[in-house]
């Protein structure tokens, strides 16, 4: 009697197990399913309402003190023959550049700018040359910007007789205009927040963003196509004051370099 109770309540434990294991548990693909699906998003989290916008800009200026110069200078002569001409202009530009070397400038830094013969006339409407002149001019980067009076000097005490452009500029200049840019959505990202709460709404996401960007300089005195001022730069040089007056420091102060950003966006409200 004993067995059979016992037999009995066996068979009664594996039918319970076997029901629950069919039953009772949950199917493993349909939990994995659950685990890989995403939570339902709020709609109005995702989309924005472009019936209900602010637009505004931001404006920044970076100023930095420069790091490189450009010196554009050369020699201009004159002859009756343009082998003569030749000779006297590169006997004396290659005074000048031995010059500008003992200043300590490297040979990979003074290259040739511009290089022009002209025939010199007897006048106006005549046809009878005269004589021969020549442009001889050459573009100096000077990694030292303290050096650059001492290097006009040089260069003119050697024969130089024109001194075409002397450009300060930024080596890094990408990293000052990223800054700039940074700070000019910064600011207009404020005057959003600002114009928003004083209309009882909030601003939500960003619609549009636009850049204006312009050059203040795009190229040397003779139309040289530089890309170190075609990134939204201004140059300051003071006339007078700054650091000290030209009696003492020479005909060239250096002055800051103003690097701008300005940016045109647009949020919706809500």
């Amino acid at each position: 009697m004993k067995t059979l109770s016992i037999v009995l309540n066996t068979i009664l434990i594996c039918v319970l197990v076997s029901i629950l294991a069919t039953v009772g548990l949950p199917n493993n693909d349909v939990m994995a399913a659950e685990r890989n699906q995403a939570p339902a998003l709020d709609e109005s989290t995702t989309t924005c309402d472009s019936s209900r916008t602010v637009h505004v800009s931001g404006t920044a200026v970076v100023n930095v003190i420069p790091d490189r110069v450009l010196i554009q200078l050369g020699v201009q002569s004159n002859g009756r023959t343009p082998q003569l001409v030749e000779a006297v202009n590169s006997t004396t530009i290659y005074r000048v550049i031995q010059a500008i070397k003992k200043q300590g400038v490297e040979e990979k830094d003074i290259v040739t700018d511009r290089y022009v013969i002209d025939p010199i006339y007897e006048d106006y409407d005549s046809l009878q040359i005269k004589g021969y002149r020549i442009y001889n001019m050459v573009a100096i980067t000077l990694r030292d910007i303290n050096n650059v009076n001492d290097v006009l000097v040089a260069a003119l005490s050697a024969g130089a007789n024109q001194v075409i452009n002397v450009e300060y500029y930024l080596s890094d200049l990408r990293k000052y205009r990223d800054q700039a840019r940074e700070l000019a959505v910064i600011a207009a990202g404020e005057k959003a927040h600002d114009l928003a709460e004083a209309a009882g709404a909030e601003t939500c996401c960003v619609l549009s963003i636009n850049e204006n960007t312009w050059s203040y300089f795009s190229g040397g005195y003779w139309g040289r196509n530089n890309n170190l001022w075609t990134q939204n730069t201004v140059q300051n040089v003071p006339s007078s004051g700054g650091s000290g007056d030209s009696s003492e420091f020479g005909p060239v102060n250096l002055g800051m370099i103003s690097v701008r950003a300005e940016v045109n966006i647009s949020y919706s409200l809500y």
